[in-house]
């Protein structure tokens, strides 16, 4: 609607404010994609949380008027990554389990999937997002990090490359990029992209997820996890949090790609010894995180 149209130019400004050289083409290109306006619900819920009593069961309604929300809420409260004793039965149960918080970030996870086409394309993308989301919360507890939190790694899991998602959809020509970023050596991930389109993947999540409300440590994540030199020097405006969300969601990735032999990227020789030296883990941990990632992806 309208409204959301509004908060998107808004909010692309805020974004493209960081570059002051750039051009009218890419502000424009960027307002072009049609990235998925926020959900209503999602409005709701965060009226609810802001509120100084929240109200679990009205929150639990609306959710359930959506029977693939509402199923999709059961099955994470379920899943073996919270590791919960009892079962849900119901979305009531499931936000008591989960909380408010969590079932919010949930909600938005269920709803980016459901806000784009459901083809075949986009299948491997979304299961390697998961597995990369459980990894990255798996690493979070593993480091013991206090600046990195298990569910903030969680929820940046699944929305890191959500701006992959959208240019897939909107852009046909984008399949044969992603490949050559993909496959490319020497040039950051972002910077093939921006040779292509005049923009990128990142910016294009971050504008989703300032747009969804997704917490701004993790938009800030978003945007920047395909360049070194934030992550690497604290003096450049990235907040620690961002920097070990990113550190941990590249080493997720890593693994995923060591055990599955799928989605091989070249980010691993660009960032990883940043992402390790940021947790803390030497090369030589690595082998053992081999082993004991099996366990946790197979759950």
């Amino acid at each position: 609607d309208e409204t959301a149209r509004t908060e998107m130019t808004e909010i692309a400004d805020n974004v493209l404010s960081e570059r002051p050289a750039i051009d009218r083409v890419l502000e424009q290109s960027l307002r072009d994609l049609d990235i998925p306006p926020r959900p209503l619900i999602i409005d709701r819920i965060k009226a609810e949380m802001g509120s100084a009593s929240p109200n679990l069961r009205y929150v639990g309604q609306l959710i359930s008027v959506d029977v693939s929300l509402a199923a999709g809420l059961i099955k994470t409260a379920n899943s073996p990554y919270f590791g919960f004793r009892n079962r849900a039965r119901s979305v009531h149960e499931a936000l008591l389990m989960l909380g408010l918080d969590v079932t919010s970030r949930a909600v938005a996870a269920i709803s980016l999937r459901q806000a784009l086409p459901n083809n075949g394309q986009l299948e491997r993308f979304w299961g390697a997002s998961a597995q990369i989301a459980v990894l990255s919360s798996w690493l979070a507890q593993q480091t013991a990090n206090p600046r990195l939190d298990a569910g903030d790694a969680y929820t940046y899991g699944l929305f890191r490359d959500c701006g992959i998602a959208v240019l897939l959809i909107r852009l046909p020509a984008y399949r044969q990029t992603l490949e050559s970023a993909n496959a490319n050596t020497d040039l950051a991930f972002t910077a093939v992209e921006q040779q292509d389109f005049r923009t990128d993947h990142a910016m294009v999540g971050c504008l989703l997820a300032q747009n969804w409300w997704l917490p701004e440590e993790i938009c800030l994540a978003i945007r920047h996890h395909h360049d070194r030199s934030a992550i690497d020097f604290f003096d450049s405006g990235l907040p620690a949090s961002s920097r070990y969300l990113v550190a941990a969601s590249q080493t997720a990735e890593h693994i995923v790609q060591q055990l599955t032999g799928g989605s091989r990227t070249q980010e691993w020789s660009k960032l990883g010894s940043s992402c390790l030296r940021l947790l803390r883990l030497a090369a030589s941990d690595l082998p053992e995180l081999y082993r004991a990632a099996v366990s946790v992806l197979t759950t």
